[in-house]
């Protein structure tokens, strides 16, 4: 099957879908990408908020920014930062000691990039799903995916009944698209029925997520008395970090939510995604690899990888 005759469903707009799709859309793949939400961005969502007043504040509500460690992910991200999607934000950072109330490690927290995306976090995410070759779906949720085995392909539905189509391949990367959670949410069953494929239930289960809320807050006058531009919390229970936005490259005149969940395993081992060649199913995020913007990243351009071999084309992306 040729890439152009080969139709592709992405599960999830977050960054690891949305790299997925751009990667396969690149090839010529035709590929839908389907979301629940608004907009694009999963937890690299932004969060904005209108004041009495008119001004507008705009909230990095989940991942604040992310580095990069693997030589693979830097070339993407070289290529993001031509387009004018990222860049580095250069800031101070340092640590804060709740019992000793001061900051220290400033050189520490600080040496390692940090990349953001312009105008906010999740313009990466948005500018993926508008290549050409991805048709994006929003406020779309897939309810039932089903295997059939006649036509080897997957047919999908979306919670409300409606028919989405059907794809040759699918990428899943929402964690709960095998998940009890999913019933919670919508008082459905999971789209994904793991009594069907034996060979994914053992490793595609209820994954244990550590819980993050986000507060938002806007000040009249910048915080003079705090010298860093993001600090992580040390000697804390209950908090983890802390960054101002209004620092961040891009954002003008803007001061510094949906708070979400880190996965708490990694789920994909060393091939960084779980993949099933005989069904034709990808699952793919940061659950697969590592709780981060980066593992994200790798786990979607693996997805996309393994599609593109079952196709003939090269290993290298």
């Amino acid at each position: 099957m040729s890439a152009a005759a080969t139709n592709v469903a992405v599960i999830g707009a977050g960054i690891s879908g949305a790299v997925c799709a751009s990667l396969l859309a690149a090839r010529g793949v035709a590929v839908t990408l389907f979301d629940s939400g608004r907009g694009a961005g999963g937890r690299m969502a932004q969060r904005r908020e209108v004041m009495d007043d008119g001004t507008e504040l705009r909230f990095d509500h989940g991942a604040p920014y992310f580095t990069v460690s693997s030589d693979e992910v830097a070339r993407v991200v070289s290529g993001w930062e031509a387009r004018g999607l990222v860049a580095e934000w250069k800031a101070m950072f340092a640590c804060f000691d709740r019992e000793a109330g001061k900051f220290r490690d400033f050189d520490k927290e600080g040496t390692t990039k940090k990349y953001v995306g312009v105008p906010g976090m999740n313009s990466i995410c948005k500018s993926l799903c508008l290549e050409d070759g991805v048709v994006a779906r929003f406020g779309v949720t897939v309810g039932k995916m089903d295997w059939l085995q006649n036509g080897s392909s997957w047919s999908l539905t979306s919670l409300d009944g409606k028919d989405l189509g059907n794809f040759d391949y699918v990428v899943a990367t929402d964690k709960n698209v095998a998940s009890h959670k999913f019933s919670g949410l919508t008082g459905r069953p999971p789209p994904l029925d793991l009594s069907v494929f034996p060979n994914l239930s053992t490793m595609f289960q209820d994954i244990p997520v550590r819980p993050c809320f986000a507060l938002m807050l806007a000040f009249s006058e910048p915080l003079a008395m705090v010298p860093v531009q993001g600090f992580s919390f040390y000697n804390s229970d209950s908090l983890s970090w802390a960054f101002c936005d209004s620092s961040k490259p891009g954002r003008v005149c803007l001061p510094p939510n949906r708070g979400s969940a880190f996965p708490a395993i990694s789920i994909g081992g060393d091939d960084k995604c779980v993949w099933d060649k005989s069904m034709k199913l990808a699952v793919c995020g940061d659950f697969c690899t590592s709780p981060s913007v980066e593992g994200a990243v790798v786990s979607g351009m693996t997805g996309a990888s393994k599609i593109l071999g079952c196709l003939n084309f090269p290993s290298g992306l």
